[in-house]
Parts: structure tokens; sequence; C-alpha cells
């Protein structure tokens, strides 16, 4: 069991995705933007980040920029629409994180996940 951080502004989806990840055996803390989200990882120790890249304000980028900065670590799967735009901007974050374009199925999501968790 993971402890996974989620940030994603779109709230169906954010309930949706953790709901399916808790499923999944992961204990899941859900943000609705990144500065939420980066304010969860300054009080709490997770194993995965997954961040939409798009959000107002603190970006997925940004958010994973600054929780790499505190926890190396740290895995990191961004979830997007905008994948060309992800895959650029990811460029200087440790581990080279994974992108899942949107629309996914859930099963490729919980997959990806334990995919890389396991490494």
């Amino acid at each position: 069991m993971a402890r996974i951080l989620l940030a994603e502004d779109d709230e169906s989806l954010r309930e949706f995705l953790a709901r399916a990840l808790r499923r999944a055996g992961h204990m899941v803390e859900a943000a609705s933007d990144g500065s939420i989200a980066d304010e969860a990882m300054q009080s709490n120790v997770f194993d995965l980040l997954l961040a939409d890249v798009v959000m107002p304000g603190l970006d997925g980028i940004e958010l994973a920029r600054r929780a790499s900065a505190k926890d190396p670590a740290l895995k990191v799967l961004f979830i997007t629409g905008f994948a060309a735009v992800a895959l650029r901007q990811r460029d200087g974050l440790p581990g080279a994180p994974r992108v899942l374009s949107k629309p996914f199925h859930l099963r490729d999501l919980v997959a990806e996940v334990d995919a890389i968790l396991a490494v």
C-alpha cells in the first residue's frame, strides 16, 4: 500500500480517481489544486505524486518540482490532456516522470501507478 497525493482540479475526476486508487489498496490524499497539494507535501510524506499538469494557480509541473526538491525519492505521474506540453516541461525533474494522457481507463491508471511504485 502506497501513500499517494492526488492533485486534480476537476472535482468529479478527482473523486473518481481517488476512489479507484483506494479500491486498489492505496492511501490517497486528494487536493483540488497545486497550492493545496503543496501544503500537504509540507506536513506529510508520500510515495507518489499524481498530478494534473494544467491546474489554476500552481500547475502540476511546478508542484512536482517543489515536491521533488523536498523529497527527491518521490515518484511522479502526470495526468493530462496536453501530453506534448507535459513531455517538454518535465525535463529537469528527477526520475523522468511518466505521463498518462486523458482519457484513460481506470485499470490503466492503477497499472501505471503499480508499475511506478514497483521500481
